[in-house]
This record gives structure tokens, C-alpha cells and sequence, in this order.
């Protein structure tokens, strides 16, 4: 695999080795590497914004006798999904299973700084740019500090990861390119087992990865073989940063305050999905269709009390997290449960979240703190959902029903 420098001029691409010589002299300028791009040379940022990327609430230390994977500086790059940016729960399964290979492969994973926030799924903070900021600024604005997201000290007691803008991976990437042959591998289509038990990727300190083009989490073929799954879906989510997690669970930082959990007291959640998964296309004959042709029905007021009736006895406070835009849409539940939604704690929230990437994070907090959770698509078999129309990898368009079928209710 080769790394990727970008040309300045209409010269020829330099050579790897001399990528190399040119890497380790600005690593000593800069004391600081942004990180590698996965396609064909070093890529560095200027020193005032490596500077602002600079990571202090984790700091693992370098040790000589750690081994280091490197899949990318950005989540499924380079890739279909580099430029467009994934919503966060496909990049979480993305993480995840270079986090597993990881794991898999005892080695400390250098994890992107930054993750990127699709504008579909986020209303605040990152929208506006300016239209005449560079590659680089427009990065920044449209991408939140890994680290606002998880507490990367929590995710290293299972899986040791640190920062490529860290002082730790410029030590070990520095010490890699001093050690030679020895010190990095680039690897493309190479099984995790042959990196673990063929010496000539084993013994070599930096392992540096292309993943699928498609997206990382490809990566894993036996992600849905439950058997096969080293972390499982609630792994990241349970991972959430520290100021996220006081939110929910003790206060904004002040061990005294009374946490969102405790406000909503002996309490029921559903997740409903609605906004961006229902979106339709005409067929040839203008009919639309959609992949999820129940959902729109399933997630609507009338159908989720029919739904929800069996498994939250009526009375119960029921807390909506939801990307449903339309004022009151769930008002009608109130019928038979005491509703409750994030802007019932803005005072709790305001003051912290950033973006949606961050409300989500507390909000699946909440969600697996209720006695009764019920989520729009079912993750696995012993899930409750609001439909029965499958998650993903239907590609099968069809005509939305908006009928009960004779379901009852």
C-alpha cells in the first residue's frame, strides 16, 4: 500500500523513500503528525491548526514494546463514503471493526482525531461555513474532536487506541521509519489472520491498512454472525465521553446535580426513526416506492400505541428520542403515557451539546437506562422494535403501506 502526498506542482510523484526522508524532518519541525492519508504519501497540517487538534485528556503513553494498526486519518477513507460522510451509526460499525481487528490482532489502534458529521443529521453548530475556506477548514467545520465523542481512556481498557494527532503516534511513527523494513508494513487485502500469524506482518511495529473502498466496517464479514462479533453494537455507545455521560447519568460535571435518569425517574424509551429513512423514489410509472415500506406507517402515533401497548402499560413515562422535525407529532401518545423528550433538559444539554452526534450519544444513554426499550429496526433477534421491516441490505423498492393489513389494533 502507498501513501499519499499531494503534488504541489506538475512534477512527477516523488518516490516512497523519499516521502519518507521528508516525513521525519517535518515530524521534528512540527512535533506533531496530523496523520497518514491511506492512498500515496504523508500529509501534513499547518502547525497552527495541528496545534487546535491537539488531544490533552488522553495521553497514552508510547512504549517501545507496543504494536500499532493504522486504517486512515478520516473513517472509511479513502472510499465512496469519504467525501459524502456517513451518518454515525454506520461509521460507529465502520470504528468498530477496525477497532476488532485490533483487538484481534493485540496491537494499539490509531484512531482518526476527528469524525466527520453528515449536515443531514445535524442542525446545529456545523452549518455554517464559509465559501471561500480551504480543504482543511472546511474539514474542521464540518467534523467534531473524536474525543468530544468517547472517552478514548474507557475504550482502551478493552481495545488500546490512541490519537493520530497525538504525541504518542509521533513517537511511534517516528521510531517506525528509523527501524526500516522492521518498522511499517502497508498491507491491502490481506486476512486478519495472516497479519497475526505470518511473521513478515507480526514482528513489525506499524501495520498500515487500506480497507475496502466500499467502507471500513466491510472489513468484518461475519459482522452479522453474532458468534464472530468481538464488541458488540453497544460497545461504542456505552463509550460515550465523560461530559456526555455525567449528563445523563450524573449531572454536568457536578457529582450534586441530579442526572437526566434520575429526573425521569422509574421510566419506558422508544427510538423512532423517521426523517432520512423514509425517503422514496418513482418508479418508471411514477409510483413511489421505498426499501422500508412500513416504516412511515409504523412510526406514526396511531401505530406505535397499537405497538408499544403490549410491552408499556399504560400511565408510564415514556421518554421519544426521535429525528422527527414536525411539532406535536407525538402528542397523541399522551393519551396513555406521560411523555418526555431531550428539550424537557435543555438546561441539562444546552450548555454542552455541540451537535446531534453528541445529543445522540446522551440520548442512547438514557435509552438503555429504561425499563422498557424499544427501538425502530431490530439490532438482533431479542430486540422490541416499532417495525418489522428490515434494517438493512433490502434492496428492494416497494409501495409504502399505510394499512394495518388486518394486524389488528
Amino acid at each position: 500500500m502507498a501513501i499519499h502526498k499531494a503534488p504541489r506542482s506538475n512534477k512527477k510523484p516523488r518516490s516512497p523513500v523519499f516521502i519518507l526522508t521528508i516525513s521525519i524532518s517535518a515530524i521534528a519541525l512540527l512535533y506533531l503528525l496530523s496523520s497518514l492519508n491511506s492512498t500515496n504519501g504523508f500529509s501534513f497540517s499547518s502547525a497552527k491548526t495541528l496545534k487546535n487538534l491537539v488531544v490533552k485528556t488522553h495521553q497514552r503513553p508510547f512504549n517501545a514494546s507496543e504494536k500499532y494498526l493504522y486504517w486512515g486519518n478520516r473513517i472509511d477513507c479513502p472510499g465512496k463514503n469519504c467525501e459524502t460522510c456517513a451518518g454515525l451509526g454506520h461509521q460507529e460499525s465502520s470504528l468498530r471493526c477496525a477497532l476488532e481487528e485490533a483487538m484481534f490482532l493485540q496491537r494499539t489502534f490509531v484512531m482518526p482525531s476527528r469524525m466527520c458529521i453528515n449536515p443531514i443529521h445535524n442542525n446545529k453548530g456545523l452549518l455554517h461555513q464559509s465559501d471561500n475556506a480551504n480543504s482543511e477548514e472546511r474539514w474542521a467545520a464540518s467534523s467534531c474532536a473524536m474525543d468530544s465523542l468517547y472517552d478514548l481512556e474507557l475504550i482502551s481498557n478493552t481495545v488500546p487506541v490512541v490519537l493520530d494527532n497525538s504525541e504518542t503516534w509521533h513517537l511511534a511513527l517516528s521510531t517506525s521509519l528509523k527501524l526500516g523494513s522492521r518498522g511499517m508494513s502497508h498491507v491491502q487485502k490481506i486476512t486478519r489472520v495472516n497479519l497475526k500469524e505470518k511473521s513478515q506482518y507480526s514482528n513489525i511495529l506499524l501495520i498500515n491498512r487500506t480497507a475496502s473502498p466500499l467502507a471500513w466496517f466491510m472489513e468484518c464479514k461475519d459482522r452479522k454472525n453474532h458468534t464472530a462479533t468481538m464488541l458488540p453494537y453497544s460497545f461504542l455507545p456505552s463509550m460515550a465521553a465523560q461530559k456526555l455521560r455525567h449528563a445523563a447519568e450524573k449531572g454536568i460535571l457536578d457529582y450534586q446535580d441530579p442526572q437526566i435518569k434520575v429526573l425521569l425517574g422509574d421510566y419506558d424509551a422508544i427510538h423512532v426513526r423517521r426523517g432520512d429513512i423514509l425517503k422514496t423514489r418513482k418508479d418508471r410509472l411514477g409510483v413511489d416506492r421505498s426499501v422500508h415500506p412500513h416504516v412511515d406507517r409504523d412510526t406514526r402515533p396511531e401505530f406505535i400505541l397499537c405497538r408499544i401497548s403490549k410491552w408499556v402499560p399504560p400511565g408510564r413515562t415514556l421518554y421519544i428520542a426521535s429525528n422527527e422535525r414536525t411539532p406535536g407529532f407525538f402528542s397523541p401518545l399522551s393519551v396513555r403515557y406521560e411523555l418526555a423528550y431531550s428539550s424537557n433538559y435543555s438546561s441539562i444539554l444546552d450548555p454542552l451539546i455541540e451537535n446531534n452526534y453528541q445529543l445522540f450519544m446522551i440520548e442512547r444513554l438514557i435509552m438503555m437506562g429504561a425499563k422498557t426499550f424499544i427501538r425502530t429496526f431490530k439490532e438482533d433477534d431479542t430486540d422490541l422494535s416499532l417495525t418489522d421491516d428490515p434494517k438493512k441490505n433490502t434492496k428492494t423498492w416497494q409501495i409504502p403501506v399505510y394499512t394495518t393489513d388486518g394486524e389488528g389494533c
